[in-house]
């Protein structure tokens, strides 16, 4: 049976049971504290932690994961893998334990013809939690498992916690038997590679306290109990389709396939590798779902965990003997498989591609000199006996050459090294301090999330009446006072509220927060410098108190600033215009990475391979301005996330979506999920002017322009300095810029000429020095202060043309200047004068000394500086005596 089999069975049977199928939600994490999915639950962990109440009593998804911390196992074991998919059914206070069991039992031994899988119930045994007494007999009594075929274990294997508290209760495993071959009898608790298991059911019926691990307290019941359970579905493709391990099912064995073609190497000839073949079908795939979801590599955060899994996989296919490029056929590969599951990545396979593409040949380029570079510092190691890497050499791959640390710990092992992590991971930390200054900072307010989310029980979602009016009457419904919730706050304080209806708009979609003033019917002023949403559907105020007294209950007047919000609407209807006209010019590739709509300004983050030319941002923007002429109608509607897709609406990669969403439709130019403030017409924006464009990161463009006042401001900055430069050049605007490259060819030809003539003059000056030579006990010195304002580059010359002209018999050369009021000095000695001792680097450390400087050099040449230009003449004079003491020791 296919993996895309399994999946569609999967689906059906519980939507013939009243589950709502919900789709796979991105592996990028809507949750602060994850970079990506790891678990199918994890799109539903609002639900479970009663943050957000769930819109279905009974749902069913296959969600898209990915989990990296055994990344290291990867080909070596047959069941770790980076990207799989999980299948699961869940219940939130509907049916628990004997529905969970049943439903499960039902599917795996249902027979093929009939919608199941069709595993034989013999094969199947059941763990359960060691005191679950109820999930035993319900497995016993109501299932008809043998007794001898359900095993209890502890609380390590079979008991479910989130890790923090919450939720969390006994879980039960069904584990398939793969026969004798796999390793000795006695079930589960004696062999987990032989009966390996393929779904866990979890009964969440408890909540837990605080704890270490698996030490915590149990609080209570939770109000309403809940199922979740997780079906892996490349391990039932394992059994289902016969093979040993998970690479070796029909997605994961057409990569193998393609990498044996590619390379030469047969699957199965060697273990060393089988393995290294087995890394590249498994990562191979999960760079594909990872830019499939909008990830992009990256030094940081997700785009750090695609980066390595990306070039783990190019150097596996190195060690295999691929030469060139690879990643384009063995990504067709996986799209041509996988995209029977997932359409999105058979449409969005351009720009996967270029993702990807721009990637391994970023890696190939330095894999080689970074390979190079670790060799040499790994035989300087072994050679002064060390068995450790230096952490700054692992720094240096790293920031130099792209080696994610994880390649070079693996790399050096390899040559039997381990590598200084702390060493590195301190450089790496002292590096990302620097760039603190450039990070914006999060806004997730000061108070502890429970304090919101007990103002969300209390008083439901905020209603957001901005779309409509920008001014209302209102009431306080939640008020925290240095992040703890208050009952009242005076003059003075800093306050966060929460009114149950705002016209504020709180920051999301790219869109800058409003700003603006509540004021009570009291009297009380609150000014309002920020709103966000740190838990779902509730709108944070946050500013201070302006007069009087703030109290929960109190009724209010909440008004924007109508002008700022209208200026933000005009840069986020222009962002909207900017992403289609540039999508139009590049293809769909050209994806929105990210943007920020601010008064007037606004930029736009997109995917690109390369840098945009001067002449496409033209048309772009003139594009983008004959759609403002075209005053085309702006409005937005809401409608099932499906229709939207049908539509063609584009969505931002990373951003969760539920299933009803706001779509905004610009004429027949662009149609968008969004959920921010919009002018009504095109002609409401005025002018859009795009500023330029650059890269933030690996195959990531920005746009940053301007609309609106802003633009016009800026155009007529541009014609008053054009004004000017026509006037000065005395020609038509057109011709400004022949007629100024001219000049500037014709400033270089004299500037030339002025360095010619400089430098004849200076030489013209060094017979007259050697001539007045002074003989210093049989030294000839020349010494003394050239014109202020020699550069050091001519005073160099200038003493090494005296030292020439000197001849063979012993001589010194120390000249001085005064160059922007600091005094500098040039000492050369030729050969005769070093064979009585005197070097030119002792020479000017004694001259630099008494300048109140410092300098060295080579013993023929040298140069120093100094603070005190009135003592040159002490300095030459030093310089002689020096010379006199190495004439009289002669």
């Amino acid at each position: 049976m296919e993996s895309a089999e399994i999946r569609r069975r999967w689906l059906r049977f519980f939507e013939e049971r009243g589950h709502t199928v919900v789709p796979s939600a991105s592996l990028i994490a809507d949750d602060p504290t994850l970079l990506l999915v790891p678990a199918g639950m994890v799109p539903f962990k609002p639900y479970f932690l009663g943050e957000v109440t769930p819109p279905w009593k009974r749902a069913t998804s296959v969600q898209k994961c990915v989990r990296t911390p055994d990344i290291e196992e990867v080909g070596k074991t047959t069941r770790h893998g980076t990207f799989f998919q999980m299948c699961g059914n869940f219940s939130f206070g509907d049916y628990f334990k004997e529905g969970a069991a049943k439903f499960a039992w039902e599917l795996l031994t249902t027979a093929h013809n009939e919608g199941g899988y069709g595993l034989d119930p013999e094969r199947l045994w059941i763990t359960v939690y060691e005191n679950d007494d109820e999930a035993e007999r319900i497995w016993r009594d109501v299932v008809g498992v043998p007794a001898e075929r359900i095993q209890r274990l502890g609380k390590d294997e079979n008991y479910w916690d989130m890790g923090v508290p919450g939720p969390c209760g006994p879980c039960s495993e069904i584990n398939y038997d793969r026969g004798p071959e796999f390793g000795p009898e006695g079930g589960p608790a004696v062999n987990d590679e032989r009966y390996v298991e393929i779904w866990n059911l979890v009964f969440m019926q408890y909540e837990r306290g605080p704890g270490e691990g698996k030490e915590y307290p149990i609080l209570g019941d939770l109000p309403s109990q809940n199922i979740d359970t997780g079906l892996g579905l490349e391990r039932l493709a394992m059994i289902l389709q016969g093979v040993h391990n998970m690479y070796e099912i029909d997605t994961s064995r057409a990569v193998i396939d393609k990498a044996t073609e590619l390379t030469g190497i047969a699957y199965g000839a060697a273990e060393q590798t089988d393995v290294s073949l087995r890394v590249v079908s498994d990562h191979i795939r999960t760079s594909v779902m990872l830019i499939g979801d909008g990830v992009t590599p990256g030094n940081e955060g997700r785009g750090y965990v695609l980066r390595r899994i990306m070039r783990r996989a190019i150097r596996n296919m190195r060690i295999l003997g691929a030469t060139g490029p690879v990643a384009e056929s063995l990504i067709d590969v996986v799209i041509k498989t996988m995209g029977q599951q997932y359409p999105e990545l058979i449409t969005d396979r351009k720009r996967i591609e270029t993702v990807a593409l721009a990637e391994e040949a970023a890696f190939l380029k330095t894999l080689k000199a970074g390979t190079n570079i670790l060799d040499t510092a790994v035989s300087e190691t072994k050679q002064a006996g060390g068995s450790v890497l230096p952490g700054d050499k692992a720094f240096l791959l790293h920031d130099t050459w792209g080696f994610p640390i994880d390649l070079t710990l693996e790399m050096a092992a390899e040559q039997g090294l381990s590598v200084d992590e702390q060493g590195f991971r301190r450089l790496m930390k002292e590096q990302r301090e620097r760039a603190k200054a450039d990070a914006r900072a999060k806004k997730t307010g000061h108070a502890d999330l429970s304090a919101y989310r007990e103002i969300a029980d209390s008083a439901g979602a905020t209603d957001f009446t901005g779309y409509a009016a920008t001014e209302g009457e209102t009431s306080i419904v939640g008020l925290l006072v240095d992040g703890v919730s208050a009952p009242a706050a005076h003059e003075g304080d800093e306050v966060e509220v929460v009114l149950d209806r705002t016209p504020f708009y709180a920051e999301g979609g790219g869109q800058q927060a409003d700003t603006g003033r509540i004021r009570l019917h009291s009297g009380a002023v609150i000014e309002v410098r920020d709103v966000q949403q740190p838990v779902p559907g509730v709108s944070v105020h946050k500013g201070s108190v302006q007069v009087g007294e703030v109290t929960v209950g109190a009724s209010a007047f909440a008004q924007i600033d109508a002008t700022r919000r209208r200026s933000i609407a005009r840069a986020h209807s222009a962002t909207h215009l900017t992403h289609q006209a540039l999508r139009d010019a590049l293809g769909p590739t050209a994806a929105q990475a990210g943007s920020e709509n601010a008064p007037g300004r606004f930029r736009f983050d997109f995917g690109s391979p390369a840098a945009v030319p001067g002449t496409v941002l033209t048309d772009v923007e003139q594009k983008i301005n004959e759609v403002l002429s075209r005053e085309l109608d702006v409005h937005a509607e809401y409608m099932a996330i499906d229709e939207a897709k049908k539509q063609g609406a584009l969505a931002e990669f990373g951003e969760k979506y539920g299933q009803t969403v706001r779509v905004v439709t610009i004429g027949d130019f662009s149609k968008e999920l969004c959920g921010g403030t919009h002018v009504h017409n095109t002609s409401q924006l005025g002018l859009v002017k795009l500023l330029g464009e650059s890269s933030i990161g690996s195959g990531v463009r920005r746009v940053e322009a301007l609309v609106g006042v802003d633009a016009y401001q800026y155009l007529a900055r541009e014609h008053t300095v054009v004004s000017q430069l026509t006037e000065l050049v005395k020609g038509r605007p057109e011709e400004l810029p022949e007629r100024i490259s001219g000049m500037l060819t014709r400033l270089k030809e004299a500037e030339k000429e002025i360095e010619r003539f400089r430098a004849e003059k200076v030489l013209q000056a060094a017979a007259g020095l050697a001539q007045g030579a002074k003989d210093v006990r049989g030294i000839a010195l020349a010494a003394g202060r050239v014109p202020d304002g020699t550069s050091a580059d001519d005073l160099r010359t200038l003493v090494l043309d005296v030292r020439q002209r000197l001849g063979s018999r012993a001589g010194v050369v120390a000249l001085f200047a005064v160059s922007n009021g600091r005094p500098l000095t040039v000492i050369a000695t030729n050969e005769a004068a070093r064979e009585h001792g005197l070097k030119a680097g002792d020479l000017v450390r004694t001259a630099a000394k008494t300048l109140g400087g410092g300098g060295g050099g080579k013993p023929d040449v040298a140069q120093g500086g100094g603070q005190n230009p009135e003592a040159v003449d002490e300095a030459i004079a030093a310089v002689e005596r020096l010379v006199a003491d190495a004439g009289g020791n002669a």
